[in-house]
């Protein structure tokens, strides 16, 4: 009963956030909205990214330590899969926020932009937020089982506490429901606008050539620094077009 209080809770979230990004698409704030979302995204996706660093250093202790001392350690194996395991769920929305995920798309890139909103919709729909609401809900009873058993792991004599590691598993289903969210308010405004709007990397990158032609324009660091702070935006920028936010095509 709970379960399907918190479910159907979560689709009139989703459902209430599509029908703002539908009433009002032609609003500034939808989109400072959805990259205020894809800057969250990428801030979660970024800070985790740093446990590939420490996932290196547990395998080249571990197999230092095996193969030149005969030591192996009673705790490589489990900080290697826990911190395997955070950073792949942790850059979910990241790699959704950058269209990053791989799709088959030998048909999809052919088509208009209209048509690949539209498709987008009915599977996000169909299948991603049905499946978020399941990775929720179940990650949570997962989560909630461990932690009242105090479970520990059974792979090494140490035995940690895998329950911390568990309950990643409704934070990282919050995360990319937030990230779905976004993506289809932009299907949405794709459909209605018939052009892709822009994401976060595409603002950084239009942000990135503007720079690059001031650079051009006058080399001097300290020159730049100052018209910036006085006019408050990069010399030679103007008001740029805003660009066609093109989907990812060879995914």
């Amino acid at each position: 009963m709970k379960d399907s209080i918190f479910v159907g809770g979560l689709a009139g979230l989703v459902a209430a956030a599509l029908v703002v990004g539908i009433a009002f698409s032609d609003r500034p704030f939808v989109q400072r909205a959805l990259l205020a979302v894809d800057r969250f995204s990428t801030l979660v996706g970024k800070t985790f990214s740093w446990c590939i660093l420490l996932l290196t250093a547990a395998i080249v202790y571990e197999v230092f330590a095996r193969r030149f001392f005969s030591a192996p350690t009673n705790w490589g194996y489990d900080a290697q899969y826990m911190l395997y395991g955070t950073l792949f769920m942790f850059a979910g929305a990241y790699a959704l926020s950058r269209n990053g995920h791989v799709r088959g798309d030998f048909l999809y890139r052919m088509m208009p932009p209209v048509r690949q909103a539209k498709l987008d919709l009915l599977l996000y729909i169909l299948f991603f937020f049905p499946a978020i609401f399941a990775f929720m809900v179940a990650g949570y009873h997962f989560f909630e089982l461990s932690f009242l058993q105090n479970e520990r792991s059974m792979f090494s004599p140490s035995g940690p506490i895998i329950w911390p590691f568990k309950g990643i598993i409704p934070i990282v289903g919050f995360v990319m429901l937030l990230q779905g969210i976004v993506e289809a308010v932009r299907c949405v405004r794709c459909i209605r606008e018939g052009s892709w709007p822009q994401r976060l990397s595409d603002v950084e990158e239009l942000e990135q050539q503007i720079l690059a032609r001031a650079m051009a324009m006058d080399p001097d660091p300290a020159t730049l620094d100052r018209e910036m702070r006085e006019t408050g935006r990069i010399p030679g920028a103007g008001d740029p077009a805003r660009p066609t936010a093109p989907r990812n095509p060879g995914r």
